[in-house]
């Protein structure tokens, strides 16, 4: 496995990334999208990640599911590439399932989310860091 992160990462970042497997909420087909880059900034760092979106469509070579709960799996860590307000219904299956760690993605975010997410105890990233820019996509 690589090693994630940089110097500067946040305690709630480290402990983010130490999932063994990650699900990308608004995974997309197109390149050109976030969700697209969020899923592919995972597996190139060797880790493992299931895509999400309503279709349930496969992205860059991965089974694609509807839902946090159609995972083979269960996942610690969700990364959330959609509107706000569908970032609130993520939230709640996510709660419901038992997940650990969001990562709200800049422009996924909004109050009520944040506040549902920390109100049930998860370790919730927010307002800003961005995972492409903590694991060098972009270097």
């Amino acid at each position: 496995m690589s090693s994630l992160g940089t110097n500067k990462s946040s305690p709630s970042i480290a402990k983010f990334l130490l999932a063994k497997a990650f699900a990308v909420v608004g995974a997309s087909t197109d390149q050109h999208k976030f969700g697209y880059k969020c899923l592919d900034c995972y597996l190139r760092n060797g880790l493992k990640a299931y895509p999400i979106n309503p279709g349930g469509l496969e992205v860059l070579g991965q089974k694609g599911y509807k839902h946090l709960a159609d995972l083979p799996e269960r996942v610690e860590s969700v990364s959330i590439i959609t509107p706000p307000v569908v970032t609130e219904k993520i939230v709640a299956e996510a709660i419901e399932l038992g997940v650990k760690n969001l990562w709200m993605q800049p422009g996924a975010d909004n109050p009520a989310a944040v506040e549902k997410a920390e109100a049930a105890g998860l370790n919730v990233i927010y307002g800003g860091p961005c995972l492409l820019v903590e694991l060098g996509y972009f270097s």
